[in-house]
């Protein structure tokens, strides 16, 4: 899902990393965006991924509510097709921009990338991912309220400004970090699929925020007023509930898989 550690390799060179020839370009990890893309190919898949990630998202909800009135069948309708879309959607776009679909990912690799000094982010790239995945959450939102037949832009009345619910972002959050640089510092980059979707899917039901663990998915809700929104009132606190997991992420990163030690 990012590229943030694709360009790290040790004196011993990794299968995932390297080449098998001398003077070849290193290969990318898988999930990393080779550099025959151009920004704007990448920039159209983080607009398209992360619409297509609201839609699912959104237009699942919307499908629940209607075929049931339980609340637990519908967090789980929701929670299943969201685990099926985003690995879908990480397989495919993966190898094109490393397939964020999230503001919180995207800095994260900026920071670690600068901070290190290889391969990854740049703050040119950071600046054209994170509008494009903003616009796409809300492009993807209306889509899913047009399919369903329902008005384009409708704000959402669902309050999730409680304490408990901006813990559950920073846990969510934190954990997203965590798991897709861990899968980047231990070159196993190719299961980011799977892995992620399915920390989100289970997400969806041990944190109390049901994880929305990113900025522009938690923007593109708000415009409507379903199973899956969020009023816009709170929007600054879970924005800033997840750039904060973020931040702890990063920090969990650093602990966990310090310099030095030797990936198994």
């Amino acid at each position: 899902m990012t590229a943030i550690e694709a360009a790290e390799h040790d004196s011993a060179g990794k299968a995932a990393t390297t080449s098998a020839a001398p003077g070849h370009e290193p290969r990318p990890a898988p999930g990393a965006a080779p550099p025959r893309h151009p920004l704007t190919a990448r920039a159209v898949a983080e607009l398209l991924g992360t619409a297509l990630l609201v839609a699912v998202v959104v237009g699942s909800g919307i499908q629940a509510t209607e075929l049931t009135q339980d609340v637990g069948v519908q967090l789980l309708a929701n929670s299943i097709a969201t685990v099926f879309g985003l690995g879908i959607l990480i397989l495919l776009l993966g190898p094109v921009s490393g397939a964020h679909f999230n503001p919180v990912v995207t800095l994260a690799e900026w920071w670690t990338a600068a901070r290190r000094g290889d391969g990854g982010v740049t703050a040119r790239e950071a600046t054209v991912y994170i509008p494009a995945q903003a616009v796409g959450a809300v492009a993807g939102a209306i889509l899913a309220d047009a399919m369903f037949g329902r008005p384009l832009v409708e704000w959402s009345t669902h309050d999730r400004s409680a304490g408990h619910l901006l813990l559950g972002e920073v846990v969510a959050t934190a954990g997203l970090i965590l798991l897709i640089f861990g899968l980047a510092r231990t070159h196993q980059l190719r299961f980011a699929p799977v892995a992620v979707a399915s920390y989100i899917g289970a997400a969806y039901w041990f944190t109390s925020s049901t994880s929305f663990a990113n900025p522009a998915v938690t923007i593109g809700r708000t415009f409507s007023d379903t199973f899956a929104g969020i009023a816009p009132g709170s929007l600054p606190g879970f924005i800033g509930a997840q750039l904060a997991g973020g931040a702890v992420g990063l920090a969990l990163v650093a602990l966990v898989f310090a310099r030095g030690r030797s990936a198994e």
